[in-house]
């Protein structure tokens, strides 16, 4: 960073490590305001007590979008830039919320921490295992409070599943399985080409080593090439293997075996269409399963979690378009369905409620990265071919070099790429 943007940041994070006063509003930065940072953006303009007050997109067709929802709600017109710098370095930002691809969630959250800014990052929360830890030493050195956007850990009925799951009803809990079962699109295949007008293409690359513009990397598309996503263990999987993860009570398994490739599509995706990865914690086991490329889903569902005892079993997803959970006994026979639907937005709220109050979130980066954690462990079997096992103090793969190229990237000389890496 040069030094305007240094010092700017640095007054910065001095302003924001004062508390919000009780009767101020939270003032939000919004990073990233394509599709989702434009659903948050409009989640967030429905908070009575927060206020988005500055936008940051590289697109430039993106910020208009957004600053046309911002007007819809007749809200005062929030300012905006393509660098995200000049939020950190705004004293009116108490904390920014980054919807950015997966490549940018380490690098802004980082930065944003060490400017003294609250941080809400969509899952999963790193482009890799050890930006994740990175993620946690930076929220923790700088006392900022950081959500990750799983929303399951704020929905009253997942939470009740889970209570149900380990209240003792269904016996010992040995084992939970996740599943990821839709029909994606095949993006077929596209020539690299020009940089649209009004994208600063630079500032989306961000730390990411160099590689040409091509409309099959750009707009939602970036979840399925290394350089930029995680595959759909990261962008959907993220919440199933969270919640299970929950269920087990577990944090780092101990050896991860399967499978992960592309069996369906003959496209451009660089990512698994198809996978099935077991994670063993010795006395307790996590099964992921995806299949992005049929429509007729799994248990009635096309995304969910069944939580196994030995006496019965608990499925947590959604059903008719309501989020709840079923209980089915040891022959098989549902016993019990709570599908209460919930008030939308806790999560968010809960963010704005911990900005005040200091309190850890529902979804603190401490959590985030354990469950992100899960998404990389799959896609490096499914990159390497082969079963491994993981060092919990280390994070890092035992005797297997190979595995461990991808714990964590390359990065290109850039302002933002984090310390440490």
């Amino acid at each position: 960073m040069n030094r305007r943007y240094f010092i700017g940041a640095a007054l910065a994070g001095a302003a924001a490590r004062k508390a919000v006063a009780a009767n101020d509003k939270v003032n939000l930065g919004m990073i990233g305001v394509g599709g989702r940072g434009r659903g948050l953006t409009r989640t967030f303009l429905g908070i009575e007590d927060a206020n988005v007050v500055h936008l940051c997109d590289a697109d430039q067709a993106s910020l208009e979008r957004t600053q046309a929802e911002v007007a819809k709600v007749g809200a005062k017109k929030p300012k905006e830039t393509n660098d995200m710098r000049h939020l950190f370095g705004d004293p009116e930002v108490d904390a920014v919320v980054i919807a950015t691809p997966d490549h940018w969630h380490a690098p802004a959250t980082i930065l944003g921490c060490d400017a003294g800014k609250d941080v809400y990052v969509e899952k999963p929360a790193s482009h890799n295992i050890r930006e994740g830890r990175l993620m946690v030493q930076a929220a923790r050195s700088n006392k900022r409070i950081v959500q990750v956007g799983t929303q399951a850990r704020s929905r009253g009925s997942t939470i009740r599943g889970i209570e149900y799951a380990n209240s003792g009803k269904i016996g010992k809990v040995l084992m939970a399985k996740a599943w990821n079962v839709q029909m994606r699109d095949d993006i077929g295949h596209k020539e690299d080409s020009p940089v649209p007008e009004g994208l600063d293409y630079d500032t989306w690359l961000g730390p990411a080593p160099w590689i040409p513009f091509n409309e099959n990397r750009f707009h939602y598309k970036w979840h399925w090439h290394w350089h930029f996503g995680t595959g759909d263990a990261g962008n959907d999987g993220a919440h199933q293997l969270d919640i299970a993860r929950w269920a087990l009570g577990e944090n780092y398994p101990k050896i991860i075996s399967g499978m992960g490739r592309k069996v369906y599509f003959n496209d451009d995706q660089q990512t698994p269409d198809t996978m099935n990865v077991t994670f063993d914690y010795g006395d307790k086991a996590l099964i992921w399963e995806m299949r992005i490329w049929n429509p007729y889903g799994q248990d009635d569902q096309s995304n969910g979690v069944a939580v196994y005892g030995d006496k019965g079993r608990v499925d947590i997803g959604r059903w008719d378009r309501r989020w709840g959970f079923k209980v089915f006994d040891s022959d098989g026979e549902l016993v019990e369905y709570d599908d209460a639907d919930d008030e939308r937005d806790l999560h968010m709220r809960n963010f704005i409620d911990c900005v005040r109050t200091r309190k850890h979130p529902n979804a603190d980066i401490g959590i985030g990265h354990l469950s992100g954690l899960l998404c990389h462990l799959a896609n490096i079997v499914a990159r390497t071919g082969r079963t491994f096992r993981f060092d919990a103090e280390s994070e890092t793969a035992i005797g297997d070099a190979e595995a461990n190229l991808y714990v964590k990237r390359a990065y290109r000389p850039h302002w933002s790429t984090p310390k440490g890496v």
